[in-house]
């Protein structure tokens, strides 16, 4: 249906964290009750749901019908399902995916689900599940490219560290400014109940500690961990207080071999479709697997002239109160990244900030909000984009 206006209409997430006791369908119980009872809706009323996890196959042993597996024995068994697998983009993809289904009039009340569990007792394990991410038949001609040699290890800290070199090359970035965007969210991540990491760093300490790999550290790069988030879309207008519109939710593909230009192509339809402006957006949330990718990302999506987000971060400006707050839920340095839910529990800090119920977090007067989620890498871009765009 043209000219459909799709709502959030409640979200739901549990706290972010290393739960190795806890299984998945108790993760994902917690923030669908959590989101329906938001929205006020009940059960009967989901005709869809579109449900995001990347590695339970690989850690749990759970492939192809996870979403009804997990909702088994709730009042949403028998709901159809769709499940939706693309890297660290699967809970934008999902919401992308019930978005477009009532856009098109095929549903007026879907559910998006989001849920990882990657704690594992074998850690190394978790990592190396990372490269699934990537083409297997070029995995060896990657780890060389990347220069890796521990075939168990996770490429993608590899990855951002070569974007962060990139971006010092064209920039002037230092490892200092990367320390004060880890910072910033390590602070934010202290007022946010839900996050993995609630404590506050400073930059000398983020730059004393371990290194990762290039000008990363330790503090620098999110977390392995579990968690869920949930959110209903709807067509049916919500009370006005908590009217909060998702304008546009975009996926876009990488290429090959081709200049990295992933973010902007998708952000740039993705404002499109919106109808409105990349200076007209009050707050962001980013994904920030690294913390250099806050700043490169905010570039790419319009929302700072290429080049200055280094005098934005130095000047505090991305911090809440500041001109462009990005990531005041911690982003994933600091709130946590269980990758099938990341991208929707984006959406829930933006419909927090967009309700003013985010409290000591809150962005003042937040009306335009975008979120950015990007996955896999196929050399030297990413694989998946997903940019959203939403508004009160």
């Amino acid at each position: 249906m043209a000219g459909t206006q799709i709502f959030v209409a409640g979200v739901g997430m549990t706290r972010f964290g290393k739960f190795p006791d806890v299984k998945p369908r108790e993760l994902v119980r917690a923030a669908v009750s959590e989101a329906l009872a938001d929205a006020g809706i009940a059960p009967e009323r989901i005709e869809a749901v579109c449900f995001a996890n990347v590695f339970a196959g690989s850690l749990q042993g759970q492939e192809s019908v996870r979403g009804q597996v997990w909702l088994d024995g709730t009042p949403l068994a028998g709901v159809p399902v769709f499940n939706v697998e693309n890297a660290c983009a699967s809970g934008s993809s999902a919401l992308s995916l019930a978005r477009t289904a009532i856009a098109a009039g095929e549903a007026e009340n879907v559910l998006v689900v989001g849920v990882e569990k990657l704690t594992h007792e074998d850690k190394r394990r978790s990592l190396a599940v990372m490269a699934g991410a990537m083409d297997q038949e070029r995995l060896p001609e990657l780890r060389r490219s990347l220069g890796l040699t521990d075939a168990s290890a996770s490429p993608f800290m590899q990855v951002y560290a070569n974007y962060a070199r990139s971006y010092m090359d064209r920039s002037g970035a230092t490892a200092e400014d990367f320390a004060l965007v880890a910072a910033k969210s390590h602070a934010n991540g202290a007022l946010n109940d839900r996050a993995q990491f609630r404590k506050r760093l400073t930059p000398e300490e983020i730059l004393a500690a371990r290194q990762v790999a290039g000008p990363l550290t330790v503090p620098m790069c999110a977390p392995i961990g579990d968690g869920a988030a949930a959110a209903v879309l709807t067509a049916s207008p919500p009370a006005p207080a908590r009217a909060v519109k998702l304008l546009a939710s975009v996926v876009g593909a990488g290429v090959r071999g081709e200049d990295d230009d992933l973010v902007r192509r998708t952000a740039e339809r993705a404002f499109d479709k919106a109808g409105v402006a990349p200076e007209d957006v009050d707050v962001a949330e980013v994904h920030d697997a690294a913390a250099p990718a806050e700043m490169i990302v905010i570039e790419e999506l319009g929302l700072v002239p290429d080049g200055k987000a280094v005098a934005m971060v130095r000047a505090g400006e991305i911090a809440i109160g500041g001109r462009l707050p990005v990531n005041p839920s911690g982003g994933l340095v600091s709130k946590g990244h269980p990758l099938g839910a990341t991208g929707v529990a984006q959406v829930f800090e933006l419909v927090t900030q967009l309700r003013g119920e985010a409290g000591s977090r809150q962005v003042p007067r937040a009306r335009v909000a975008v979120a950015e989620n990007a996955g896999g890498y196929l050399g030297p871009q990413p694989a998946a984009a997903a940019v959203s765009v939403l508004t009160v």
